[in-house]
């Protein structure tokens, strides 16, 4: 979006030099990346990206301030989910944007969610660190955000997930992570931060601790986790640990598991109302109408005041005239699935009613946005996904420190939904300092 950065980097671009940044990020990685990785980072202001970071910890603050959204968020984690000790925040946050085209032509941004989870902390250091060395960007297009040099994001990093503790007592955990497709994102971390990943399955509870054994078979305890194992799969693959994640362990949690619920897709129906109803946050600051999209749980939908409550807020919605009704403008999104799984673009009538009454509260209608492609490529323009990363380290400030972007021509941003495409998939944004 910056022209003349955009066309010097596709002038200069070579299928040599792209084969030569998968190979570099391979070796910063020490591990083989399975998702597509783009062929080219983005050129953007940085008042756009400091824009983007000021609204996501706006949301993310309103919902932790308010104690009628938590307990309802709390009502929602699944049994056997309630860990114990939770943390008075989250240590990580991200929030994703979309760029739409508003009723007046503007470009704006479009919350498409926001999240309490880890994201690739480490793994996107090393991809700015490859896009800077392979395409010899110069030194003063910047990629931290918060005021970070990249030393100081390291040290950031360190404090929000090692703490005070001895790296040896602190665990990346994980399902199976060898074969997941973020493991070179665990080999950057755990190489930079002196820890271990561990399979969440291979923990030993001895009376109130947890354990690991290391490469020699010892037994080590464990004082701090940093938590990537995502409750969705484990709750899909019907996943049983060798101990009870709701007992109090003596253990902190970098990241702790009740946060993946408590900010999540179930935050933007309750932040869609706070917009319809005019609320503020407190400080008399109205919610920023041009960045929360429309939303309500499928639940209201059907059998309250959700339909209502989409067509006040402007979205076009056809009669309910039989079970074929298409609603074009909503997508249909479960709750707390990771990565797009479950999204349904175009759900009919008959689709929605066939979720059974007791689910419904845990999906949710969207408006569905429509990005706007603004990237120039050799292959036409490409869309973009700007993903803020935030950390919060205990005792900190919630500090936005990086961000990730997702090109792509698809329904949706994500690699898996991008295949056998080019100049699509993971990327970068950078700035002129």
């Amino acid at each position: 979006m910056i022209p003349e950065l955009r066309s010097g980097f596709n002038q200069r671009f070579s299928a040599e030099s792209y084969r030569a940044l998968l190979a570099l990020q391979q070796r910063l990685c020490g591990a083989k990346v399975e998702f597509r990785i783009a062929e080219t980072p983005i050129f953007v202001p940085l008042a756009l990206l400091d824009d983007l970071a000021l609204a996501g910890a706006d949301l993310a603050q309103r919902l932790i301030g308010n104690p009628s959204y938590l307990a309802a968020a709390r009502r929602a984690i699944p049994t056997g989910y309630h860990v114990a000790g939770e943390t008075a925040h989250p240590h990580f946050l991200t929030a994703d944007f979309s760029l739409i085209r508003d009723p007046a032509g503007n470009l704006v941004p479009r919350l498409v969610e926001i999240q309490a989870f880890p994201s690739v902390y480490g793994y996107q250091v090393a991809l700015c660190s490859a896009y800077r060395e392979v395409f010899g960007l110069p030194d003063d297009l910047g990629c931290f955000l918060g005021g970070l040099t990249e030393t100081g994001y390291w040290d950031l990093l360190r404090l929000t997930i090692v703490g005070r503790h001895d790296p040896q007592n602190v665990v990346l955990t994980e399902l199976d992570p060898l074969n997941q497709k973020t493991l070179p994102d665990f080999q950057v971390t755990s190489l930079r931060l002196g820890i271990p990943v561990v399979d969440i399955r291979s923990l030993e509870a001895i009376k109130d601790k947890l354990h690991y054994r290391d490469a020699a078979g010892r037994l080590i305890p464990i004082h701090r986790i940093y938590n990537r194992a995502i409750a969705d799969e484990l709750i899909a693959r019907n996943i049983k640990l060798p101990f009870d994640l709701t007992f109090p362990w003596d253990v902190e949690w970098a990241g702790h598991p009740n946060w993946y619920f408590l900010i999540s897709k179930f935050s933007i129906p309750w932040l869609s109302r706070e917009i319809s109803q005019g609320k503020s946050n407190g400080k008399g600051q109205p919610v920023n109408r041009s960045v929360v999209p429309p939303a309500v749980f499928l639940s209201d939908f059907l059998d309250g005041d959700g339909r209502a409550e989409l067509a006040a807020a402007g979205v076009s919605l056809p009669s309910p005239a039989g079970p074929q009704t298409t609603y074009t403008e909503l997508l249909l999104k479960p709750l707390f699935s990771f990565a797009g799984k479950g999204i349904q673009f175009d759900p009919t009538q008959a689709q929605l009613e066939s979720i059974p009454a007791g689910k419904r509260a845990e999906y949710l209608l969207q408006q569905r946005m429509y990005f706007v492609p603004t990237i120039e490529t050799p292959h036409g323009l490409t869309q973009a996904e700007i993903r803020i990363l935030y950390l919060w380290p205990d005792g900190g400030a919630l500090t936005p420190a990086l961000s990730l972007v997702r090109l792509g021509r698809g329904k949706m941003m994500g690699v898996d939904h991008n295949r056998n495409q080019e100049w699509v998939g993971a990327s970068a944004a950078f700035y002129p300092a």
